[in-house]
Formats: C-alpha cells, structure tokens, sequence
C-alpha cells in the first residue's frame, strides 16, 4: 500500500532539542512535501513549532499539506492560507495543579540533584504539562549529556505513574516528561489525522527518536503505524531521502526500505 502521510517527532528527530531545522532538513521536508502530506506531532507548544519548523520552511501552497500537532497530538493546527487550530485538550485548574504538585514530589523522591538549571523547570502548556529537569532554555549540550540512557527520567516516571495514575506520562526530548490527560498522547493524534484526513494507520510512516516502551513517540506504534526508530536528525534525513525516492518511484509500501543507520 502506497503511503499517504509521514508522521515526525520534532525534538532529536527533525531537530536538536529546543533547536532550529537547519538548511538541509529544510529542504528535505520542503521536498517531501510535494509528493506526500506530512504531519508533525512533538511535545512542544505552539510557539516551538513556530520558532523551530515553520520559520524555517518555504512559505508556499505546499504548507497546505502540513499537518502541526503540538504538545503530544492534544492540539491540531492545519493551513489555509494561515494556520487554524481544530482543537485543544486543556487542563482544569485543579488538574494542572495537581500535576505540578505531584511532579516536585516525584522529583524529589527520585533524588536526582541538579546543580544548575536554565529557565523554569515546570511549564504549562495548556493541554500538557511538561518537566524540563535542566530547565527550558538549557544548553544542548548540557541536556545531551544529563540522562543520554533515559534512566534518570524512567525512574521519575515510574513514582509519576503511582501519583498520577489518571494522566498519561511519557519521557520525551532530551531531558523533558509530557503529562497529558489520559488516552490523549501521540496515538490520540494519530487517531485525529485519521480522522481529519481520512487516512488510515496503514497509509501512515512514523518517524521518531523515542519508540522504545515508555517513550513519548511508543504510543503511535502502538496505534498500528509502520514506525522507523532513528537516533537524531542526521538519520531522519536519511529515511526521508529513502522516503522521497520510493515514493516518486510508485514503489509500494513492501518495497520501502528502511535506512540501515536507523536498525
């Protein structure tokens, strides 16, 4: 089956946490885009999928194509002609602030000290609330370095998951958690493009740095999506030039081939 719609994760994926595409993603996406619709669902606000995409993209019809998922698929913005918001799964009052709450308390019990931290650690993100344990503005290096193995994260979340069990906890980002409310991650957002672009899960690839069990990108494999597991942007460009080339080739989903850098 051909494919209809290629699925990114944005941070580690189309670029460096909290960084910019560079000219090469740029082009790569820019090009994908004319032979098939793209959507991108990360943990980012809003404003991140500005700052970090879609200033950096060609502004032409082909954005029309683009599909933007932000804070784990709890928020879906599509173009025409200016980008429209289709729907946002907020938090309550009391929701945010017992998931802040219980946050500091997991974090705490963890005992993982941070010595320095850059920004807030905490933000609201309005349909999700996410835990930057070096802060939001944190150098990359400092991030890439802090919890490389998940490990520091995992345990976090597993006191999370016994404090918060009606909320949805995924590790994602170099050193972020995303709490969302629950059964509204990226399979949720899998599920809306489904729906909204009438495009089933086995028209769908999905491209992500964090497909393992617990990972924020699991959930849309978990959805049925043929899903490609890479390990920062270097090999995503490689899948999406595999991608490109089978597609203007008419090859059929079988004879898609996955990169040999991402196995």
């Amino acid at each position: 089956m051909v494919k209809k719609l290629i699925v990114f994760d944005l941070d580690g994926t189309l670029a460096a946490s909290k960084s910019s595409l560079d000219a090469e993603m740029s082009a790569l996406l820019h090009d994908l885009l004319g032979v098939v619709k793209v959507a991108i669902i990360s943990g980012g606000a809003w404003l991140q999928f500005e700052k970090q995409v879609l200033s950096n993209l060609p502004q032409d019809d082909r954005l029309a194509k683009l599909s933007i998922l932000p804070t784990c698929g709890t928020q879906f913005f599509q173009y025409t002609g200016g980008w429209k918001r289709l729907y946002a799964e907020d938090f309550t009052a009391d929701e945010k602030q017992k998931i802040v709450s219980s946050l500091k308390n997991a974090v705490g019990t963890a005992g993982f000290h941070v010595e320095k931290t850059w920004g807030e650690t905490i933000e609201d993100r309005g349909s999700q609330i996410t835990y930057s344990a070096l802060g939001q503005q944190a150098p990359l290096e400092e991030k890439e370095k802090w919890d490389a193995d998940f490990a520091k994260r995992k345990k976090i979340k597993t006191i999370l998951d016994t404090l918060i069990p009606e909320f949805s906890v995924r590790l994602g980002g170099a050193t972020s958690i995303d709490v969302t409310k629950p059964g509204i991650d990226k399979a949720y957002g899998i599920k809306k493009l489904q729906e909204t672009l009438s495009i089933s899960v086995k028209e769908m690839i999905y491209v992500g740095d964090a497909l393992f069990v617990g990972g924020n990108d699991y959930p849309a494999e978990q959805a049925g999506v043929i899903s490609i597991p890479v390990r920062g942007p270097d090999e995503t460009k490689r899948v999406i030039e595999a991608i490109i080339a089978c597609l203007e080739d008419g090859q059929q989903a079988r004879a898609f081939k996955v990169p040999s850098a991402t196995l």
